[in-house]
């Protein structure tokens, strides 16, 4: 297991916007911290954000770690290159932000996001990822997230990112939230037919109580935990709801339900 620690801050190089290949144009200026920054937010710079970076690129690992280190309200604390090492690196370091990768050479980070909140429950998480599928985006958010960047994305940039989630804001890239607005928007016009009102209407009283607590971000464990259930019988639950309403993932269950006025 390697777990790679930043370069330390003093260390004699001060990095400059160009060092990490972007332009002012492309993220705003992100080189420094702002010269007025409230002290009643998180992020000072003698109390950085700590931050857990977690990918399998080491390119991308360098060019993240590089920006975060080079605004001084953002530390990282520790690196990991894979999900083994990533649940290793959770348990070891006190962190406030995990900026995580989906894909990894081992796994996927949505397990990550799961153990997390397990061990670091007043931690917030950060998706990245260089597509942004809508309902990974989603699944994503069910699983605590309260971020989603593209790592192509000309929006935005790591700092504000992990300075947005950690004093109680989320972030998305716009041309991703307009897509997801687009998407709830058919709530409007959608009207089930008489075939879906069935469905839904087939779902039992349990069912449609774990539905809910699934839309509301709850993992497979809280749902067991809260209904004095245990997991085994949450997962024959969402089996279920998943082949009533014939979908195939947490989020598209979510979003049938929604339409259809289920919450």
């Amino acid at each position: 297991m390697a777990i790679f620690p930043p370069e330390p801050r003093m260390a004699g190089v001060t990095l400059k916007l160009q060092d990490v290949g972007a332009s002012e144009g492309r993220f705003g200026g992100h080189g420094g911290a702002p010269s007025v920054w409230p002290d009643f937010l998180k992020g000072q710079a003698d109390c950085p954000v700590r931050v857990l970076l977690v990918d399998d690129d080491a390119h991308i690992r360098l060019v993240i770690a590089q920006e975060l280190m080079s605004d001084p309200r953002t530390l990282v604390v520790a690196q990991a290159s894979s999900l083994r090492e990533g649940r290793k690196a959770i348990k070891q370091h006190e962190f406030d932000v995990l900026l995580v990768d989906l894909h990894l050479g081992d796994g996927e980070g949505f397990e990550l996001l799961d153990y997390m909140k397990t061990v670091r429950p007043s931690a917030e998480a950060v998706v990245i990822s260089v597509m942004e599928n809508d309902d990974e985006v989603l699944r994503a958010f069910e699983r605590g997230a309260t971020g989603y960047l593209g790592k192509n994305s000309w929006f935005g940039n790591y700092p504000q990112a992990v300075l947005q989630v950690v004093n109680g804001g989320a972030s998305i890239t716009p041309n991703l939230a307009r897509r997801l607005l687009q998407r709830f928007d058919k709530t409007h016009v959608d009207q089930p037919t008489r075939h879906e009102s069935v469905e839904v209407d087939r779902l039992s009283d349990r069912e449609k109580e774990v539905l809910r607590m699934v839309a509301s971000g709850y993992t497979s464990a809280e749902i067991a935990t809260n209904l004095l259930i245990s997991g085994m019988t949450v997962n024959t639950h969402i089996r279920n709801i998943y082949r009533k309403l014939q979908v195939r993932t947490r989020a598209q269950a979510v979003r049938f339900a929604s339409l259809r006025g289920l919450f």
